[in-house]
């Protein structure tokens, strides 16, 4: 996934990408890397100023393109992704920290000159020893910053100096005038520069004084750009890394096929979305609170900076000793993000900030739809209110949940088609991404009505609608929907859980349907179900994934043997469920005979895709009040809390929030409903 959810913004990434092929392929950057290092801009800077890509996020009557910060933001995505070289991300940070200001000329001044091309760099407040002093209509700016990305290169650095007042005074300094001078230093990143600014006595006039920037607003600003840049580099390694697990061979098998690097691939990919989630988060949050802002942007420094040297490093033990050559990129991507990594500073500080931030307050996961779909809202809310006037008026067939209760409430939202509005009509409402999200956000408008749940029959209702007759739906899916019928999954066999392909248990043809004999294991729920959704090895000669049927089975019919599996808690939700010469009749095979496989896939995506909505397990909670003691242990529970509000806010948000910009995207996940089900 990439930040950008619109078309306009995936073809603005796109652009950006084709720019970078076309004007600096990697090859050509190795020959630049000590102009970068001096300062020099790249000679194709002229070229990506008159594309407007440096100022996407400026206004147009400065100069600029008229877009959002977020269109800013999937430009240096894209440009992290290419390791596009020189002071774009300074320059653009510059200028997102300037529109901060209040619109008086010395801002307006300093915006068009970004505009208009010319290279800037920012120094936060905090990041260095600038101190300013009062004159008689103007300040005397001195001092010298940290090492600053990009300030060699720049012509104006936007400073944040303190008066010994701590009054903040803020300032585009010309780096050409004699009293600014810029030190450089031989930097980790070879694509960009690194240096220090120290000026002696700077005037700067109170008209050029650039009034109303938040301090702390301008660092999330900045860190939000930064990890935008980020989630960039850290997405190039996941096609990297994918690219080579397909083609590398080791005991004459393409090493992508070893369960270690797909697991290891697999989780590079994780990482990668949550890092763009994070970035996404940060970026966004500038329409915000300040407070919402401070905990968006902690948490993509948490997320997607501070780990991407790890990330990065992940990838290179993918790719074995050729990734720490100096002939292959990788090298390039991880100077670049142990840069981008050190600039923000200590990830355990910004653990530690969010998990205070997270002490008393949560991030606000609401999405803004504006007036979309009225007609829509409108109906679901009449719908709603009528089923708060109504009761259910008897247990659930699939547990003792207020989710599974049966009665008028639950009948009225599943007529409406409300219970899985994603499902084709007329089961669901064939509601898209952003429709879903706003009958999701009708239901949390109404904390008192408990939003009905289908439990495992979640999961495998959407293969029957796929592959069953229109009589057998009809016969299963409205009582399923009203919460009469209760479901269990009948995959896993004692010799065949991870490798389910493995299974033993035979359907045999007869006149009329098949003969099922076998054993099932771990199977949730089967002393409640009603039916089964059963996996069967119908031709024995076929290949593993081959020769398998997918069977809707009765479960109160004959040969049929149910018992408990008791676990450590002293439960008994799970069971063994043992076939002996069970009939199924024709019309309860879904699809082929052999082609079970392809609908057993789609099930345990979708099982994945529910549980994932449903697991809830609160650990922050008690993090929160260990955090709330004084004592030794309060800043590692901080840092913990911290840790945790930044991996399980940043997944959460993106889950949400995503499928509103994009008619593809998957349907959100559903608010936790049941415990986990197997």
């Amino acid at each position: 996934m990439t930040l950008g959810l619109s078309p306009e913004q995936q073809e603005l990434g796109d652009a950006v990408g084709q720019f970078a092929a076309r004007n600096a392929p990697i090859a050509a950057t190795r020959d630049s890397f000590a102009e970068l290092a001096a300062g020099r801009l790249p000679r194709w800077w002229d070229g990506l100023v008159a594309n407007g890509f440096h100022a996407v996020h400026l206004p147009e009557e400065l100069g600029g393109q008229g877009g959002r910060l977020m269109d800013a933001a999937c430009v240096l995505e894209s440009a992290g992704k290419s390791l596009l070289p020189g002071p774009l991300l300074p320059t653009v940070a510059a200028g997102a920290v300037a529109l901060l200001a209040d619109p008086a000329p010395a801002a307006r001044s300093v915006l068009r000159d970004l505009a208009a091309g010319i290279p800037a760099a920012v120094v936060l407040p905090g990041d260095g020893d600038l101190h300013a002093g009062a004159g008689d209509g103007h300040w005397l700016l001195s001092g010298a910053s940290e090492v600053t990305a990009g300030v060699c290169a720049a012509r104006i650095v936007l400073v944040g100096a303190r008066t010994r007042d701590g009054e903040l005074v803020w300032a585009a300094v010309d780096t050409e005038k004699p009293t600014a001078t810029v030190e450089p230093i031989s930097g980790t990143d070879l694509v960009a520069d690194a240096g220090v600014l120290r000026l002696d006595n700077h005037r700067v006039l109170d008209s050029e004084v650039l009034t109303g920037i938040d301090p702390e607003r301008a660092r999330c600003v900045v860190l939000g750009l930064v990890a935008a840049t980020t989630a960039g580099v850290i997405q190039w390694c996941v096609q990297a890394v994918t690219a080579h697990l397909r083609i590398r061979e080791q005991f004459g098998k393409v090493i992508g096929t070893f369960q270690a690097l797909q697991h290891s691939a697999a989780m590079l990919l994780v990482s990668s979305e949550l890092a763009t989630a994070a970035a996404w988060d940060a970026v966004r949050a500038g329409d915000e609170s300040l407070e919402q802002h401070r905990m968006a942007a902690a948490g993509a420094a948490v997320m997607a900076i501070s780990p991407a040297p790890d990330l990065v490093l992940d990838a290179l033990t993918m790719f074995g000793a050729i990734g720490f050559t100096w002939e292959h990129d990788l090298h390039l991507y991880w100077r670049r993000a142990i840069s981008l990594a050190a600039s923000i500073g200590p990830a355990n500080r910004w653990a530690r900030r969010l998990g205070e931030l997270t002490c008393t307050r949560q991030r606000d996961m609401a999405v803004n739809l504006g007036d979309a779909e009225s007609e829509l809202r409108a109906k679901v809310a009449e719908t709603l209110d009528a089923a708060l006037e109504l009761r259910n008026d008897q247990p659930g067939r699939q547990g003792d949940y207020s989710e599974f209760e049966t009665g008028p409430q639950r009948t009225l939202i599943s007529d409406a088609g409300l219970i899985a509005p994603h499902w084709p009509k007329p089961w669901g409402l064939d509601a898209g991404p952003l429709r879903q999200l706003i009958i999701d956000d009708e239901f949390a408008k109404r904390p008192a009505l408990v939003r009905p749940s289908l439990g495992i029959a979640e999961w495998i209702l959407p293969s029957v609608i796929r592959a069953a007759p229109k009589d057998l739906q009809e016969k299963l899916i409205p009582p399923t929907l009203r919460g009469e019928i209760a479901w269990c999954q009948l995959f896993s066999e004692p010799g065949a859980g991870s490798d389910l392909a493995a299974l033993s248990t035979r359907a045999t043809k007869v006149d009329g349907g098949w003969t099922i004999n076998g054993h099932k294991i771990w199977t949730s729920a089967a002393h409640r179900a009603d039916y089964g959704a059963l996996l069967a090895r119908t031709d024995p000669q076929a290949g593993k994934h081959r020769g398998i049927g997918y069977f809707v089975v009765d479960m109160r019919s004959a040969g049929i043997e149910v018992q408990p599996i008791k676990t450590a808690t002293g439960d008994a939700h799970f069971n063994e469920v043992f076939l002996t010469d069970v009939f199924v009749p024709d019309d309860m095979l879904l699809g082929e005979p052999t082609g079970g496989w392809n609908l057993a896939i789609a099930t345990m995506a979708e099982e994945r895709s529910a549980i994932s909505g449903y697991v809830k397990f609160d650990r922050a909670a008690a993090l929160r009040r260990l955090a709330a003691q004084p004592g030794p242990d309060r800043d590692d529970a901080l840092r913990e809390l911290g840790r945790l509000d930044a991996y399980t806010t940043r997944s959460r948000r993106w889950e949400c929030a995503r499928p509103s910009g994009c008619s593809t995207a998957r349907r959100p996940g559903r608010r936790p409903a049941s415990p986990r089900w197997r």
